[in-house]
């Protein structure tokens, strides 16, 4: 059984342990493609993990925020917060009353939310915001907390001196007096935020290696996001073999780690954009036509509770980013040749286990295939080393 890593920099666990059976893997010591020929002849037991240095709070550079803010989108409709709170109080589990709500601005949606009983924690990085946010929770009982942090910058990967609204997160829920709860458990916490107008895609793979590793919220359990996305960013997270153009190792890794729903979607102008200090944008006349009329999409993102198993832990998730970030970059080619890329291990017993035709390609897999097809190479038991890998796959987003 699988237990989450703690105690070490989310980067770092890989390096630090391979698990039973696993003498060579991704990031430890995974042979790379073109050391092969060479290795076999001695064996590639040759390979040893090894710890890398601890990069702690005393030893990482200096990194102290210069926060610029960008333009965001804030609800600023009391019809449209009346909206989301009728539709998140339909699929909100009932033991979960805690809403994390990231920049809300003038609060419009926060003082919906806190009249349905909810308690609420505001993460608001523009202080301009704050006073009001504050002046909401008057006379609640603590029903909520306001704090200046940024949601999408917690736990910066370079992180030294950080000052808000930049923080860890493991500070800022000791802080709010957050318990972890097991992953088998149910949800401590519900987090509700508009994803920024910039990065949407890099705010995404961010948290993905948070949710797969067990780290910044997600040390905490099955933390769940209802997110307001756009459109096109929600087409590509729900992409399946039926619309292969789309598909891509992102939307294996989302729909394989969590069950999305979609619960609303409002047009792109009924969000008003607000830029530094507070001051309300006017739309530019450069804005193309597309851009206003497309759609927000509010989507609610609960990690599976059997997303980890024996054989995909928080410990060796970064195998399977990799392999799919490899499948991926060769789209169009067959299952067979991507497995002899891959893996050492024999390519007709992994087609045979997994009931896998040989000239399938790799965008007629599903994502529970994928899941599948990394599971069965994991668990093979006559060979030391199981992965293959190219050095520029390593940083790569795909």
């Amino acid at each position: 059984m699988w237990l989450p890593v703690a105690g070490l920099p989310p980067r770092l666990t890989l390096t630090a342990f391979t698990g039973a059976g696993r003498s060579c893997i991704l990031g430890s010591g995974a042979a790379r493609r073109k050391d092969v020929l060479a290795r076999n002849r001695r064996g590639l037991s040759d390979f040893h993990p090894q710890l890398l240095p601890n990069l702690g709070f005393g030893d990482s550079p200096s990194w102290v925020s210069k926060c610029r803010l960008e333009p965001r989108r804030y609800i600023t409709s009391p019809r449209l917060a009346e909206t989301l709170v009728r539709v998140l109080r339909e699929n909100r589990e009932k033991t979960c009353q805690l809403f994390l709500e990231c920049n809300p601005g003038p609060g419009i949606l926060t003082q919906a939310l806190l009249e349905t009983g909810a308690r609420v924690i505001a993460l608001e990085s523009d202080r301009t915001f704050i006073p009001h946010l504050e002046s909401l929770g008057k006379n609640l009982n603590g029903k909520l907390e306001v704090v200046h942090c940024d949601f999408f910058k917690l736990d910066p990967t370079d992180y030294g001196t950080v000052k808000p609204p930049i923080m860890i997160s493991k500070m800022l829920f000791q802080n709010l007096g957050i318990q972890a709860l097991p992953w088998s458990k149910g949800i401590p916490l519900k987090v509700m935020g508009i994803f920024p107008i910039k990065n949407e895609r890099r705010t995404l793979w961010k948290l993905l290696h948070d949710l797969y590793s067990c780290t910044s919220i997600y040390r905490y359990g099955r933390i769940e996001l209802n997110m307001f996305i756009s459109e096109k960013q929600y087409q590509k997270l729900m992409a399946n073999p039926k619309n292969p153009n789309l598909y891509q190792a992102l939307s294996v890794l989302w729909q394989v780690a969590c069950e999305i729903k979609l619960l609303h979607m409002e047009p792109w102008s009924s969000f008003d954009i607000y830029t530094q200090n507070g001051q309300l944008e006017k739309p530019k006349s450069r804005e193309s036509l597309e851009e206003i009329q497309q759609n927000l999409c509010l989507v609610q993102l609960t990690p599976r509770r059997n997303l980890f198993t024996d054989n995909l832990t928080p410990v060796n998730y970064d195998v399977f980013f990799h392999m799919l970030k490899q499948c991926f970059m060769k789209r169009n080619a067959k299952l067979i040749d991507h497995l002899h890329s891959l893996s050492p291990v024999d390519a007709m017993d992994i087609l045979k286990k997994t009931k896998k035709k040989e000239k399938m390609k790799i965008t007629n897999l599903y994502p529970r295939d994928f899941k599948q097809l990394f599971e069965t190479i994991e668990c093979s038991k006559d060979y030391t080393c199981k992965w293959l890998y190219d050095d520029f796959m390593d940083d790569r987003i795909v």
